[in-house]
């Protein structure tokens, strides 16, 4: 049924009044765009474990809301996408690509360019090239094959098809290689340097298609003049922006940085409304509009904060809303129908393969001819090959121009998810980056630096931060660690920062990664410029303390690979992790959660670190201020050591050994022991593998000598207990009670104590196996650690749990506990136990 678009109103009545808003614009719009989030979304968590980019899940939802998939009903498909609410879908969903394309040109560094040289720019070429040649004899055949498909001028037809198999998606494939970790590896600098020329020619070369495709009419017809005029204007228009408008913005951004005095709310809405008059020359020209938008974001400087205030005000809500709306359209508007039958098909094959191997070895060949080496030209082939959603927009205007029909377009989307998807896995198949030189594998722990007497002072510590709130607290607990040689203190500081979809994301990993991992360098102005950097640089000057800042930038199912690599490149003897939970005052109901990625950044770091974790729960230790003493200091803080036994106590008493050494820390040691000669029930684990991980605590599977780790534990207290006067440290010993929780709280409810230092506790006594099968909060932190750091038991004092670092301790696995009643003593003290057998000793 026709429908006059201008009889369309904007809103309707409501039902009530008998309007059905399905037939007004405004309600339409919105219930499209809810259905699109909401399935681009499901999609996008889907393909969130093949680490594909979001771009991908937005395509595939408009593919199944259009008419290959759920459009085949008609009903539907005139209900909630009629054909007269198409143009108000597209041009809301063109306001988000202006503004993308705006953000794309900012991404998008010309002095990287420059400095690139000529090997990004001889593999730009050849990935440019080849794929256009192939492209073009690709048309060929189109054009005598499908339908329809010669009634298009030659020229725009084959400049179209070149383009569409010459381009590289640069944003997406900045996005694939952070996620991969390999975006400022060698391989990685040249792929992007390589992928922003072939951005910029295919930019040209779309603005020389869309004039040579005029009004849509396929060229036909038209004076050869007129594109002429408008390849001329166009020229003109970039001649303006770089000669007249960059200086303009240079003096903008200079007015909009830190150290200005103006309000630069005025200068970042002028540059919205330049951005949309940018676009509005460049349709007037006769290119499209996003040619202007792209144009204008080259203009804007890319170092300073006023590009990071522009990313601020549009990125969520052009990412995150608007695009999602252009390429779900461009799904709507793929009828996978149209490729029938096996000739149909096999052009499809035929695209696929000519795209795939025009850029692979034309990028390869190159590559190779600048003593790249094999593995690592193949990969380069393959990272150029990424299509996503440039190639989209590519396609769009083609059909836009009428220049592919719906068979070739279909066809070349396709196209496009298939060369998309398929970068991820290929590249993580073909190349893995190298890690760096291979580091001495020595002072995993704290035991390690006091049986060495060569490093018996020195103490090396990564401590990890999520912003300025977890600064003071860090400062507090590394400066209570120091040993008397102060100047023996070499710390590392990590801020972890998660890596999204955002423009802002890529543009930090690009200001602050070197070789693919986090790199450290000495503190410089401009450098790691934040209340952070502030705090740990004061720390560094007054306390006389080597600190040297880097940031992580990584998604958060990776973040942990950078924290082990750099523990292990810097040999560090223990990590300081902050918990995903922050109490911000004295009550539960300031309790800040950072939320479960975060915590599983920390389950995977206990997990696969190279040396001592430790995991700091902050309830305010070192105040509502920074503290930074210097070598001498009034500041006290009381410091509770609970030892049950086992390597992860034994651990955490040498971190108290250091502490008592601090003039400024008070430190107490609090010993469970069992009551002698009591005739209780002997405890056994038993191993659970189908028990919950989320609920449930994690022991060691490790056969460990019960007799051994008594001795270890008896010499450690002795040691300690020896090294320290009555009057420095506190030492008490507790008779275990059947209570054993509220004896713990007990402890962590003394306001006596600033922080209460704890093991993990995965080979664990007979005191903490009792607890094994309590129900836990944050199995992570074992289970004295998660008594002390749940919310709501009036706790005020912080909790550091550690794990010592021992690679017999790797495994571990839930478990049952058995208690048996102790009848003879022939399983008390045999050798050696373990979870995995069917009686664990762990008397």
């Amino acid at each position: 049924m026709a429908v006059n678009i201008t009889s369309i109103k904007t809103a309707s009545n409501g039902v009530w009044q008998g309007d059905n808003p399905l037939h007004y614009a405004f309600p339409l719009l919105i219930l499209q765009t809810t259905l699109i989030l909401i399935l681009s979304r499901f999609l996008a968590f889907l393909l969130k474990p093949l680490r594909q980019p979001k771009v991908i899940a937005e395509i595939i939802g408009g593919i199944l809301l259009g008419p290959s998939a759920l459009g085949r009903n008609e009903e539907y498909l005139n209900r909630i996408f009629p054909k007269w609410s198409n143009p108000i879908l597209e041009s809301v969903a063109s306001i988000g690509l202006l503004f993308f394309l705006f953000l794309v040109g900012l991404e998008l560094d010309l002095s990287s360019i420059h400095r690139s040289g000529r090997k990004a720019f001889g593999i730009a070429l050849a990935g440019i090239t080849l794929p256009f040649v192939c492209g073009i004899g690709v048309a060929f055949v189109l054009r005598k094959t499908v339908e329809g498909a010669d009634q298009v001028g030659y020229a725009p037809f084959l400049v179209f098809m070149g383009v569409s198999l010459s381009i590289t998606a640069f944003p997406v494939l900045a996005r694939i290689l952070a996620e991969l970790k390999l975006l400022t590896t060698e391989v990685g600098e040249t792929a992007m340097a390589a992928a922003a020329f072939n951005d910029v020619a295919a930019w040209i070369l779309l603005a020389l298609a869309v004039a040579l495709a005029g009004n849509g009419d396929g060229g036909g017809g038209k004076s050869p003049l007129v594109s002429l005029w408008v390849l001329i204007s166009g020229v003109v228009f970039v001649v303006f922006m770089m000669m007249v408008v960059q200086p303009i913005m240079k003096w903008v951004a200079r007015r909009c940085s830190s150290e200005g005095e103006v309000v630069d709310e005025a200068y970042i809405c002028l540059t919205l409304a330049g951005v949309m008059v940018s676009g509005f020359l460049t349709d007037l020209i006769g290119i499209h509009s996003i040619f202007g938008a792209f144009v204008f974001g080259l203009t804007i400087p890319k170092g300073g904060n006023f590009a990071d205030r522009l990313i601020e005000r549009i990125e969520d809500f052009v990412s995150g809303l608007l695009l999602p709306l252009y390429f779900a359209s461009s799904g709507l508007k793929t009828n996978v129908a149209k490729i029938s039958g096996g000739k149909a098909w096999g052009l499809l094959v035929l695209v696929i393969t000519t795209a795939c191997a025009g850029k692979i070895i034309g990028t390869f060949v190159v590559a190779m001819m600048v003593r790249i080496p094999v593995r690592e030209s193949l990969t380069l082939g393959v990272l150029m090959n990424t299509k996503g959603l440039v190639e989209l927009i590519v396609l769009n205007i083609g059909k836009e121009k009428k220049v592919l029909n719906d068979e070739i377009f279909a066809i070349l989307v396709l196209m496009a998810l298939f060369t998309t998807f398929i970068t991820t896995p290929t590249v993580m198949a073909i190349y893995k980056p190298s890690r760096g030189g291979h580091s001495i594998r020595t002072h995993r722990k704290l035991r390690d630096l006091s049986m060495t007497e060569e490093f018996q002072d020195e103490l090396r510590i990564l401590a990890c931060v999520h912003g300025p709130s977890n600064a003071a607290s860090l400062i507090s607990l590394v400066e209570s660690s120091r040993s008397t040689k102060k100047s023996m203190l070499k710390l590392f500081i990590m801020q972890l920062v998660e890596l999204t979809e955002r423009s802002s994301s890529i543009i930090m990993v690009h200001r602050v990664r070197k070789n693919g991992l986090p790199f450290f360098n000495v503190f410089r102005r401009g450098d790691w410029h934040s209340r952070v950097a502030g705090a740990f640089q004061t720390y560094g000057q007054l306390g006389r303390v080597s600190v040297r800042p880097t940031t992580a930038i990584s998604a958060l199912s990776t973040m942990h690979q950078d924290i082990c690599h750099v523990a292990e490149e810097k040999r560090v003897a223990m990590i300081i992790l902050p918990f995903h939970k922050q109490w911000n005052g004295a009550d539960d109901e300031s309790l800040q959660n950072m939320g479960h990625g975060w915590r599983g950044v920390n389950q995977m770091v206990l997990k696969h670190s190279p040396c001592s974790v430790a995991v700091l729960v902050d309830r305010g230790f070192g105040g509502s201020g920074i503290q930074t003493p210097g070598p001498i200091t009034v500041v006290t803080q009381r410091v509770c050591i609970v030892f049950f036994g086992g390597p992860d106590d034994r651990e955490a008493l040498e971190l108290g050994s250091r502490m008592a050494e601090h003039p400024a820390v008070k430190v107490t040691v609090v010993r469970f022991v069992n009551k002698e000669g009591l005739n209780g029930d002997r405890v056994t684990l038993m191993p659970s593998p189908n028990k919950s991980t989320e609920i449930s605590y994690s022991f060691s599977t490790a056969t460990m000598d019960r007799p051994v780790e008594k001795e270890l534990d008896e010499t450690a207290v002795t040691e300690f207990r020896s090294r320290w006067d009555i009057g420095i440290v506190e030492y008490t010993e507790k008779v275990a009670t059947s209570n054993m929780i509220e004896e713990v709280l007990a402890i962590g409810r003394n306001i006596d104590y600033d922080l209460i230092v704890v093991g993990k506790g995965r080979f664990p006594s007979n005191m903490v196996a009792e607890l094994a099968e309590r129900h836990a909060e944050h199995p992570e932190l074992g289970p004295i650690g998660d008594i002390l750091a749940s919310p709501g038991q009036g706790l005020t004092c912080s909790v550091l749990v550690i794990q010592q670092h021992d690679l017999a301790h790797n495994e571990e696995l839930p478990v049952s506990k058995v208690v048996h009643p102790v009848q003879t003593s022939t399983t008390s003290t045999s050798s050696s136990s373990s979870i995995q057998q069917v009686s664990t000793d762990v008397v």
